[in-house]
């Protein structure tokens, strides 16, 4: 399936300089890959996918409509304000 001179083209065009030793193992590893490509090909079609291996549900609680603060509340505590807005500090570019 894969040859040595398949590897070494790999490993050029990664700019990697590879042994003898490396390119067969290499080779081997990339047979292995293609290989469970196969396999993942035998799956039949009709297979919901996943994006999770075990169900996940939401254990917060639901969300609700309720009273909001009003203006008066939310400016309370805050450590500057002037007309009804809080202040911060300016932004300079």
């Amino acid at each position: 399936m894969v040859s040595v001179e398949d590897v070494y083209h790999v490993a050029r065009l990664a700019k990697l300089m590879i042994s003898e030793p490396e390119a067969e193992k290499f080779r081997k590893e990339f047979e292995d890959i293609l290989r469970y490509f196969d396999v993942l090909d035998e799956v039949s079609q009709d297979v919901r996918p996943t994006f999770h291996v075990l169900e996940i549900k939401n254990i917060f609680r639901e969300d609700l409509p309720k009273e909001g603060l009003t203006h008066e509340a939310a400016l309370q505590n805050a450590p500057r304000k002037e007309e009804g807005y809080f202040v911060g500090p300016k932004v300079v570019d």
